[in-house]
């Protein structure tokens, strides 16, 4: 498999996804009666997963087609202008700047699938069923999510989100055209796993900003080491993962990699956004409870399968590792419904989980 490597302008496009995510993360800490209220944890949703589907369009051009040239510089930093108009229009009010959201978003995919059109009109024959395939259908979930703007109400996210629902299932459906032109694997998981690192430390800054240790308070300097473990633990299972136990020749479409992080990244937002709201005291303690293990299985079952597929045959999970991780996380959970815990032995509690985690799968 041909090297590629990752550009310094895409490292630097990151940042501004990453930024965006980060706002996105912020409508998850709006509480409500010591809950987040359900039409909250839709519009984290409902502003997440555009944001990823933006930055996985323009990760898989690169992937397969990207060539680093002048054109494609220029295309790329176009893109980061409608990234910005997207990053503005973030926030719980999602109404009132839908407009702004709109144009960012379009701007976004109408410019990888122009990028698409040029590898069409200029590339070899070879390339010509994959990329023709992504530039031609990409249009048609764009074009739906354009049309949003002809309605009124509520219904115009109907339309915005069928069009988007439409733009992601677009690779799947056209899984045997992909296969002729397969992702370079090691470049994708290092793109991957660039921005995972990234979400990393922006978990460890969102922490550490509302968890100031007072002089005397060992509760708080508590929760604050038990916050920096979980993240090391996650960062030690993932990058341990990546680095050792995956075969990056494989050639596959890339497809359970780039769904698989979508749930990788929600769970990751969930585990900062509960890890701070453990520490307001004003949290329903069911409903915390339940948010953060639910965060913590996410993370498990989605890096599980990523992984799985990539792995050496030598280092592939068995079905005693499956029941061994569940196990360890219904326990903890159970006893916790039983029990009334305090936060910080919940934090430990997931703390425990992860290093075992951490240890046996990497």
């Amino acid at each position: 498999m041909v090297e590629k490597k990752v550009t310094w302008l895409e490292l630097f496009c990151d940042l501004l996804y990453v930024a965006a995510i980060s706002k996105s993360t912020n409508v998850l800490l709006n509480v409500d009666e010591g809950e987040i209220l359900f039409v909250n944890l839709l519009k984290f949703n409902l502003i997440f997963i555009p944001v990823w589907w933006a930055w996985v369009g323009q990760t898989m051009f690169v992937n397969r087609f990207g060539k680093d040239k002048y054109h494609e510089r220029f295309l790329l930093i176009l893109q980061m202008v409608f990234v910005l108009i997207l990053i503005s229009s973030l926030s719980v009010d999602f109404d009132r700047y839908y407009i702004p959201f709109l144009v960012g978003y379009i701007g976004v995919r109408a410019l990888t699938a122009i990028q698409y059109l040029l590898v069409v009109i200029k590339g070899k024959n070879e390339q010509n069923t994959a990329a023709y395939f992504l530039a031609t259908r990409f249009w048609i979930g764009i074009f739906i999510s354009t049309c949003s703007i002809f309605f009124s109400s509520w219904f115009k996210y109907v339309v915005l989100y069928l069009g988007i629902i439409v733009d992601i299932f677009i690779p799947i459906i056209g899984r045997k055209y992909l296969r002729k032109h397969p992702v370079n694997s090691s470049h994708l998981f290092e793109r991957f796993g660039l921005l995972t690192l990234i979400l990393f430390g922006e978990s460890i800054i969102s922490i550490l900003s509302v968890l100031h240790p007072e002089i005397g308070s060992w509760k708080s300097i508590g929760y604050s080491v038990f916050s920096f473990s979980i993240i090391i633990s996650l960062w030690w299972q993932y990058f341990d993962n990546l680095e050792k136990k995956i075969d990056k020749s494989v050639k596959t479409t890339g497809q359970i990699i780039l769904y698989g992080h979508l749930f990788i990244y929600i769970s990751l937002c969930m585990i900062a956004a509960s890890i701070q709201l453990l520490f307001n005291k004003e949290m329903s303690y069911y409903f915390i409870l339940n948010f953060i293990f639910c965060a913590t299985f996410i993370y498990f079952l989605s890096t599980t399968v990523v992984f799985h597929k990539y792995r050496h045959q030598n280092h592939k999970l068995k079905i005693f590792h499956l029941g061994l991780f569940l196990s360890i996380i219904f326990s903890f959970f159970i006893f916790d419904l039983i029990i009334h815990v305090p936060g910080l032995i919940i934090l430990l509690q997931i703390n425990v989980f992860f290093v075992i985690y951490a240890k046996v799968s990497a």
